[in-house]
């Protein structure tokens, strides 16, 4: 449909086949016919639109697992990126992004990395489309413009959403939508590692790009294990609260690659490449040796790794039967274990800040055995993450934000979709 017809169908009651996706459908129609109009200014509103939608993700359990090919259980949330879009003849890829300086990408560049400057959107637009080409499928240029909901640096991984928005887009102008969103998530890992020049896991892209809650088993790195597991925490009365603490990011690449650099370490130590090949019982023979090579964080962390792992196997069993408590209880023990064992609640960088110690002190204080908590994603600055019951959601937002700020709790629930093309 043309621009007018689109917006007289959005504001006629044709959201209503996406109310899975979206509980404010009024704030939502309202949002759409806004990205209609702003794609309008850019590109005129003559050509057939397309819009698009991708969810952003919360990693639920597996803190730190994914690098060491463990097991992870992450959701897609109810917060996302939309574009409005319209193909193009001349093979370029315009995308503009609300409050982002716009990209434009010439198909014709793409066939090497180093045509683009590293730790771009450029160069992600660029990886995407050199992976379909990669894989034997068609690209083609269009022009985008695109609103998020996923906020960068809310922990909600925006990067990881953008990347599969690219290729759901390619997916669907150029091959028919036929390109499974599990194989999306691989080519949006193989543009933020060889484009980007980020040495990402694949957790994030497939959350974003599956819908719901996925379980994922990485001992084959190359093609790991991807199960969609169906289950509403807000009809068993609970709702998901990432608490965004203000905390700085800078100074800590140090942090975030001691974990996986003294993982491997330990697995180095025992003849393994990653800890996903030894047991708790080969390290504990190997303890006292292990002192000594590679110190006692670093033996506390393989700890984590180890028991995590069963942690997120039971995590998922739970869901499979729908027993939320039994759910909750090990998301608590992942929480514990990250602030203990693996130690990326807080960075020694700076000991006096730790607003994610705080949060979970308070947090843990108002939920009162209730729930669950635990950091969120990499950990030492960021989020957390609270399971709370439904009823106390306002007065928890509240009581956080005092601390925090108002708006510090953003409340999310599992969206059962993922990547796809909306109407």
């Amino acid at each position: 449909m043309k621009a007018n017809e689109l917006k007289q169908l959005i504001l006629t009651g044709g959201m209503e086949k996406h109310r899975e996706l979206y509980s404010d459908l009024n704030g939502q129609s309202k949002r759409l016919c806004n990205a209609i109009d702003e794609f309008t200014s850019l590109f005129g509103g003559e050509r057939e639109l397309y819009v698009f939608s991708v969810p952003g993700r919360s990693e639920i359990i597996g803190n730190h697992t994914d690098h060491n090919r463990g097991k992870v259980l992450a959701g897609a949330i109810d917060r996302d990126i939309i574009a409005v879009v319209a193909k193009n003849s001349d093979g370029v890829i315009r995308f503009h992004s609300e409050g982002y300086a716009p990209d434009e990408v010439s198909i014709l560049d793409t066939h090497t990395a180093d045509n683009f400057e590293k730790y771009t959107s450029a160069a992600l637009i660029a990886g995407v489309v050199n992976g379909f080409e990669a894989r034997g499928y068609a690209v083609g240029g269009y022009d985008c413009y695109s609103n998020t909901e996923v906020l960068k640096g809310s922990g909600i991984s925006s990067s990881a959403a953008y990347e599969v928005m690219i290729g759901n887009i390619l997916n669907h102008l150029y091959n028919g939508g036929r390109i499974d969103n599990k194989e999306l998530a691989h080519i949006a890992q193989y543009a933020e590692n060889k484009f980007f020049g980020k040495p990402c896991g694949l957790m994030d892209q497939m959350a974003c790009a599956v819908g719901g809650f996925v379980y994922i088993d990485f001992a084959d790195a190359n093609q790991p294990r991807v199960e969609p597991i169906s289950f509403s925490i807000g009809e068993r009365g609970y709702s998901l609260s990432i608490v965004n603490t203000g905390g700085n990011h800078a100074d800590l690449n140090e942090d975030y690659a001691s974990v996986p650099r003294e993982m491997r370490a330990v697995a180095a130590a025992l003849g393994k490449t990653v800890l996903r090949e030894i047991t708790e019982a080969e390290l504990f023979e190997k303890i006292t040796e292990l002192r000594k090579t590679v110190g006692d964080r670093a033996i506390l962390r393989a700890i984590h790794f180890l028991r995590e792992n069963e942690r997120v196997g039971a995590a998922a069993s739970a869901l499979r039967d729908g027993d939320v408590n039994a759910f909750l209880s090990a998301v608590r023990e992942s929480g514990r274990s990250s602030f203990e064992y693996l130690q990326n609640v807080y960075t020694n960088v700076n000991v006096g800040e730790q607003g994610l110690s705080l949060a979970l002190a308070l947090t843990d204080g108002f939920l009162g055995g209730e729930g669950a908590l635990r950091v969120h994603g990499g950990g030492f600055a960021g989020t957390v993450q609270v399971f709370l019951p439904t009823s106390r959601v306002g007065e928890y937002a509240d009581y956080i934000g005092k601390v925090f700020g108002e708006g510090a709790a953003m409340t999310l629930d599992i969206r059962p979709v993922g990547a796809t093309r909306l109407f």
